[in-house]
Parts: structure tokens; sequence; C-alpha cells
């Protein structure tokens, strides 16, 4: 109190007390008011010294033995943008985590006040050499700053993550194309060291992850599966992981665009069968277009597959359909040529008519000349010709007047009387028909075949 008084009795040395005080008050030596940034840095310095960590070296195995060191890796797939039926191949976005230890980066946290040291810098520390064996292409993320960073957490575990895109390979097996599942993996390996010294394990608990709102233009995740692949060469066992990506087809896409499309080329083609069947120019012009339309249509398929060796479900489809549109062309030729038979039948038994006709006249009758004599009319005499083709006009006559066995098949198709009219009315029920047992035995077979593949 007295040294207060004193200062006020002196105005000017009152800041100067009062700035004193500040300056030597124990909360400003307190352990709180630390820069804890500092120490991170001396930290880094301290730990990553060039005398003291050579990132060459690979970490000690487990409880600093020679043993290998072990790498946990974890991913998560952030998007798939395509998956490609011509190249097999499929692309995919996904961070990328690796963690190891290695004891010489063990730190000072004090007291729990870092929880970790942070590096963009991969070339500072060892680093695993793992890399994707089945990658066509891939690439990092570098906008805005490198999408990459590394923590080095007191306890000297290392966490390395990493956003990248690659473009894989997925050999497909095509055979129940557009109703098949594609099983496409990534494989991850280690290209340098051996197992006697570096082994890749999946992280426990959850080692793949895929975002929830995952989108596929024409395929589904349906799941997928971790798993291990080590590899033996010439050179010694290599670590590898792989992650076994099921992806089902989307059916509907198919069945909007192709399915359906043929099908109904299938049926406008069957329209000709009602057409009547002098309507040359229409049914020609019907079933050629109709032709053409289809094998445009199965041209068009082929053109956005690869040209593999075996029968894909989709060959069979349009190799079907286009027997159907072809079948209905060649049953017009067959009514056109049956017709021109008909009209033929129908000549000659106007000519037989003729002539019978013409014969029914008397040949005896007597002719008297103007002198007062008599004349005999000598008997119509036929051509040989004329004979056999009346003999044969009479037997179809009298085939044709037989009573018909009682069927009903053939009661109905007798209200038709000629032969093109029947073949154009049994098409009609026969091609319907044989294609709805098509598409039974067609759908039933793929259908079960991709289940028994599934299981």
């Amino acid at each position: 109190m007295k040294f207060f008084k004193a200062a006020a009795m002196w105005p000017g040395v009152l800041p100067l007390v009062v700035l004193l005080i500040f300056l030597v008050h124990p909360s400003r030596c307190s352990p709180g008011k630390v820069n804890y940034r500092e120490k991170e840095k001396e930290v880094l310095d301290d730990i990553l010294g060039e005398k003291k960590y050579d990132a060459r070296i690979r970490p000690s195995g487990e409880n600093g033995t020679d043993g290998p060191a072990y790498v946990q890796v974890n991913i998560f797939v952030r998007s798939i943008s395509k998956i490609d039926d011509v190249t097999m191949e499929y692309s995919v976005q996904l961070t990328f985590r690796e963690q190891w230890l290695d004891e010489r980066l063990k730190f000072n946290d004090f007291g729990g006040r870092l929880k970790y040291l942070t590096l963009t810098e991969s070339t500072r520390v060892w680093m695993p050499d793992l890399f994707f064996s089945n990658e066509k292409e891939g690439h990092f993320h570098e906008i805005i700053m490198p999408n990459v960073y590394i923590r080095i957490f007191p306890h000297g575990s290392v966490l390395y993550s990493i956003r990248i895109s690659l473009t894989l390979s997925c050999p497909m097996n095509l055979k129940l194309y557009p109703l098949d599942r594609q099983t496409c993996s990534l494989r991850m390996a280690s290209y340098g060291w051996t197992t006697d010294d570096l082994v890749f394990v999946w992280k426990e608990g959850d080692p793949v992850q895929v975002v929830k709102n995952l989108h596929l233009p024409r395929f589904t995740l349906e799941k997928y599966l971790t798993d291990y692949c080590n590899s033996k060469t010439n050179t010694g066992e290599y670590s590898c992981l792989k992650v076994d990506l099921l992806f089902k087809r989307e059916f509907s896409y198919y069945l909007i665009q192709i399915y359906i499309p043929c099908c109904m080329l299938v049926i406008v083609s069957w329209v000709s069968f009602w057409l009547d069947q002098s309507a040359v120019p229409a049914r020609v012009s019907l079933g050629v277009t109709t032709l053409l339309t289809m094998a445009t249509q199965t041209s068009g398929i082929n053109a956005s597959l690869p040209p593999v060796s075996y029968t894909k479900a989709i060959d069979v489809w349009t190799g079907v359909c286009l027997t159907f549109v072809f079948g209905a062309l060649l049953e017009f030729a067959l009514v056109n040529y049956a017709s021109r038979s008909d009209m033929h039948r129908e000549n000659m038994k106007k000519k037989y008519r003729e002539i019978e006709h013409s014969s029914s006249v008397d040949p005896s009758t007597e002719l008297l000349e103007p002198d007062g004599s008599t004349n005999f009319q000598m008997p119509l005499v036929r051509h040989t010709e004329d004979s056999m083709t009346m003999d044969k006009v009479r037997q179809c006559e009298v085939h044709m007047m037989q009573p018909p066995k009682k069927n009903c098949c053939r009661s109905w198709l007798s209200k038709f009387p000629t032969r093109s009219k029947r073949i154009d009315v049994i098409s009609r029920i026969t091609f319907p028909l044989v294609f709805a047992l098509f598409n039974l035995a067609y759908w039933s077979t793929y259908l079960f075949r991709e289940e028994a593949e599934n299981e």
C-alpha cells in the first residue's frame, strides 16, 4: 500500500509500475501460454534430422525386431465414373490410406498437447513401395493444393493419405450379357520389398468404405470383398491385397433400348400375313424394311461390344429375331408361289370345262350335202397332251371331292379354298406361337443361369 501511495505522488511513474507488474505476472510464464506450433517445428527438426533419421531405411519389425514391417491399408471409394465393356476397364476415384509403425519417429507430446505432426512431403519419411498391379492410367489431384498428407503420432505411428484417380483393367465374361454380373478387382502389391521385409494387411474393422450416394449409369454395386493375393516370382514372394467389386448390370436400359424394339420389329413383320396376297409391293416393302431395320439394330448392338469368341445372350436374341423377320419375308415368297400355282390350276379347270363343253356335241350327226348325198362328221380329235392334262385335273377334282377325315384343323382349313390363303392363316398362328415359346425358353434359361452363377 505504501508503494502505491508513493506512486500516486508521482503520476508519471504509475504506467511504468503497471507495465512491470504485467511483465512479471506468473500467468505469463504458465505452460498454457506456450506456443506449441513452435514446439512442433522443433520436434520435426529433432526427429527428422539428417544425422538421426534416414528415409532410405525401412522401419524395424514388431517389438524392434528385424522382422517385416506391417502396413495397414484402408481405402475410401469416392466415385466410379464408368465401366467400359469394349476396353474392359473401369475408372475409380478413391482416398488411399496406409498406416505403419516407425519407432524412430517417436516424440514428446507435451502431455497430450501435440496430438500429431503433419507433413505434406512424402519424401521426408520412409514410404512403402506399393503399386496397383492392374492399373492402366492414374493421376494425383493437385487442385488447389496436393491432396496428400502424412501424420506422425507420438508413439511413432505414421498415417499416409492421398486422393488418386485410377483406370483399372477389368476382364469380363459377357456370355450372359446383358443379364450378367461382373467382378472388377483392385490389386495392390509391393514392388521391391519381399514378404521378409514388408507385409500389407487390411485394417481391422472396416478396411473398405464406399460413399453412400454412389451412382453408376448402367450398373449397381452389390457388394465388395477384401482378400489377399500374394504372388511368387523368381525374385521372391511379394505381399498383395485385392478388393473385388461385384457389379450388377441394370437391365431396364437394355429392355427399353434393345428387347422391346426387337419385339416390335418382329410383330410388325407379321402384318404381311394379314395383307392380301395380291398386294405384292406392300408385302415386299414391309418385309425388306423390317429386315434391314433389324440388321441395323443388330450391327449397332455389336458395335458397342468387344468381338469375343463365344456367343452372348444378346446374340441369341438378335439372331432369333432376325430369323423371324427373315422367315416372314420367305413366307411371302411361298405365298406368292402358291398363289401362282392356284391361278394356274384355275386356268386349267377353266380350259377343261371348255373342252368338255365342246365335246358334248354328237360326233355322228349326219350332214346333208347340196347334191343330196349324206356325209358324217368325223369325231373330234384331241391331242395327247390335252388328254393327259385333263386326266390329271380329273384326278385332282376327285381327290378334292373325297370327303375329308373328321379333323377340326382340316375342317377349319377347308374354309379357305386356296393354298396361298391357307399358308397365310397358318403363319398367323404359327409365328406368334413359336416366338412365345422362344421367349419362354430364353428368359427361363438365362435367368436361371444367372442365379446359378451367383450362387
